[in-house]
């Protein structure tokens, strides 16, 4: 009998998320940063052995909105968390809990009830830190947890927590993280081929691909403004549009004599199949982030 389901990951911005999501499918299947709220969507991981498929939903990271777009991506992490049969709250070991942890600690217990989904605490970042700061942090977080399924009502909620310290980017603990899901996932048909990784179309990947390059060259104020789709995939030839709020910001994303363009054009080539043709066209939409006819049209 195969078993499988769905197990979503939420965090503040900047904890690991996508990068644990990539080290577990074993290949990138959702762009990282050093640039918070990189991910904008829910991105979808597949991990398929045996007779096993679990699906892994990447959210954007939990944070305070300053724009009805960010308003719109906490609404998307926070949907993710329900209907699944796993919730993982990832926290930053090297850190104290401060107010963002808490309120993705408590979107775990509101999400996992008495008999909801299994909730998980993954403790990221470990090959940053001592062994002794580590157990320090894996403590302060049960306890965090117990005071806010406490106040919540939700008591229950705690003793369920299980606790994990991994390293996403060193894959330090995840296989014992991924052993444990495995064995209480419910038995059920697969959801998806064996042999695919995610449910992302090609095109919204490239598009994704371009933003990550931008944000890779871009001052902090530039990304947030950023937004990359394709509007024209004819294989070999695909053009991306990309999205920035002023003009000034457009000749940035240029650069000067169009190098930023180019040099992300490279780059992303070389993450794509042979033979691609890629056009990289700069518009300006004033205010977008703030627009809901735009994110409407943007699919936010």
């Amino acid at each position: 009998m195969t078993r499988s389901g769905f197990v979503a990951i939420l965090g503040r911005p900047n904890v690991g998320k996508s990068t644990l999501l990539n080290a577990i499918v074993g290949e990138k299947v959702s762009i990282t940063s050093s640039t918070p709220n990189t991910t904008r969507h829910a991105v979808r991981g597949i991990v398929t052995e045996g007779e096993t498929q679990v699906v892994f939903v990447d959210t954007p990271g939990l944070h305070r909105p300053k724009s009805t777009l960010g308003g719109r991506m906490n609404a998307t992490a926070r949907q993710a968390a329900s209907g699944v049969d796993v919730v993982i709250a990832m926290i930053d070991g090297r850190s104290d809990i401060g107010p963002g942890d808490r309120t993705v600690l408590s979107a775990m217990v509101e999400a996992c009830g008495a008999s909801g989904p299994l909730p998980v605490v993954v403790v990221n970042k470990i090959d940053r830190t001592a062994h002794e700061n580590t157990a320090a942090a894996l403590l302060a977080v049960a306890q965090c947890v117990e005071e806010l399924a406490g106040a919540a009502g939700r008591a229950a909620v705690a003793d369920r927590v299980e606790y994990f310290p991994v390293s996403a980017k060193t894959k330090r603990g995840v296989s014992s993280l991924m052993d444990f899901i495995i064995q209480r996932l419910p038995e059920g048909p697969f959801f998806y081929p064996d042999d695919e990784v995610t449910d992302t179309p090609e095109a919204e990947y490239v598009a994704e691909l371009v933003r990550e390059q931008l944000f890779a060259r871009m001052r902090e104020e530039i990304p947030h403004s950023l937004h990359c789709r394709v509007t024209e995939y004819e294989w070999p030839h695909i053009t991306v549009e990309i999205l920035v709020e002023r003009e000034s910001q457009k000749g940035m994303v240029i650069g000067r004599g169009g190098q930023v363009l180019k040099d992300v054009g490279i780059d992303v080539r070389r993450q794509m199949p042979e033979g691609a043709y890629l056009e990289l066209v700069v518009k300006v939409e004033p205010g977008w982030q703030q627009r809901d006819d735009i994110l409407d049209r943007l699919g936010y």
